[in-house]
């Protein structure tokens, strides 16, 4: 996600607080915000990917599996 769309998200969350915001604003709005969580998403499973859990014995593990 580039800094500009997440600069429209916020501009088009604040423009909805004040003056409200035309249909097609409503559905760039709808679709700027799925593919903002869908990035979240990606990044938080990676990062998730590359965790490990170190037991108080020195083995380690993925994080989620035992």
């Amino acid at each position: 996600m580039t800094e500009e769309k997440i600069q429209r998200i916020n501009f088009l969350a604040r423009k909805s607080k004040s003056e409200g915001l035309t249909d097609e604003e409503k559905q760039e709005q709808t679709e700027l915000r799925n593919e903002y969580r869908e990035s979240i998403r990606r990044s938080l499973t990676s990062h998730l990917d590359n965790t490990y859990i170190v037991e108080p014995d020195g083995r380690k593990h993925k994080a989620g599996e035992k």
